[in-house]
């Protein structure tokens, strides 16, 4: 390829760590986003997932973009309208796999799959003229507030985790496999708590009999253990855009930033591999939803 991907996106990331800024988390923070806030949405409505959400978050923080909606300028051509003169196109990235069947030594064919990555570019919406009324109309308003929480409990509940409460630390024991969460009246704001609950139900998520996911982590701080809580991060967020929720930094993000600097100035697909797997946890914890209305559906 021309241009690095990888390398392009760590550094994004990577500027953004050093200015004490989580990239996941500013679309929340930012002023001209007063609507609800969810994932970056292609032209038929679908969501983007993994990296791409990182990517378009960041895309339209940079250009004040209130719309979810991204597409190519070929897509925006086939509807009739067209991008306007000087606007910049937005990278996004496709991962997939080539199979190539090779001639071993004993003259036997083998497949192998060889993976690969490319870049395209996107345009917000707000950059293109002429695309049917729908797509220009703004964010719906942020969800009451009673019906967003009542709404987390429900979608937490489902996966069956085994969640305790008491004490003031929250975490995720692997030993006992069990979430321990502060009581819910201890914290600042009810969006912290599940923003919260989101993070360790990520964590969940690793146990073997689950996703199986080990980043050969030896103790507490090393890189293993940054990856895990990049990934955690990157779940929580992404999760809390799902279910209309406004994420908070947890209070120790500004000790682990060090760390995960360190591991994406050593390894420029880290990010990719945190948000694979992170939309991975998102996903897993999602298919308890679809077993639970099919249960229903059944009864």
């Amino acid at each position: 390829m021309k241009q690095d991907i990888y390398q392009k996106v760590t550094n994004k990331i990577i500027a953004d760590l050093e200015q004490g800024e989580l990239t996941w988390l500013k679309p929340w923070s930012a002023e001209n986003m007063d609507g609800r806030i969810i994932k970056p949405l292609r032209h038929n409505g679908m969501a983007y997932s993994g990296i791409n959400v990182l990517m378009l978050w960041g895309a339209a923080m940079e250009g004040g973009y209130l719309s979810p909606f991204w597409m190519t300028y070929r897509q925006a051509k086939e509807y009739g309208a067209h991008v306007r003169k000087s606007e910049r196109g937005n990278l996004v990235v496709y991962a997939n796999t080539i199979t190539k069947t090779e001639e071993q030594d004993d003259r036997s064919e083998e497949e192998r799959k060889i993976p690969f990555m490319k870049g395209y570019s996107v345009f917000n919406v707000e950059q293109i003229e002429g695309l049917p009324e729908h797509f220009y109309a703004k964010p719906e308003p942020i969800i009451d507030p009673a019906q967003r929480i009542e709404h987390a409990d429900q979608f937490f509940a489902v996966t069956g985790a085994d969640i305790r409460h008491g004490g003031s630390s929250a975490h995720y024991s692997g030993g006992t496999d069990h979430v321990q969460m502060p009581h819910f009246e201890s914290f600042r704001s009810p969006e912290a708590y599940y923003a919260t609950l989101a993070h360790e139900l990520t964590h969940w998520t690793k146990h073997k009999s689950r996703l199986d996911r080990d980043f050969g982590r030896k103790k507490w701080g090393d890189e293993g253990y940054a990856r895990e809580e990049l990934l955690a991060e990157l779940g929580a967020a992404f999760l809390c855009a799902d279910l209309a929720l406004t994420p908070e930094p947890g209070t120790d993000h500004a000790a682990y930033i060090q760390s995960w600097l360190k591991v994406l100035k050593d390894d420029k697909r880290a990010i990719f591999s945190a948000a694979a797997h992170a939309q991975r946890a998102a996903d897993f914890l999602h298919g308890f939803q679809a077993e639970e209305r099919e249960a229903g559906a059944a009864a």
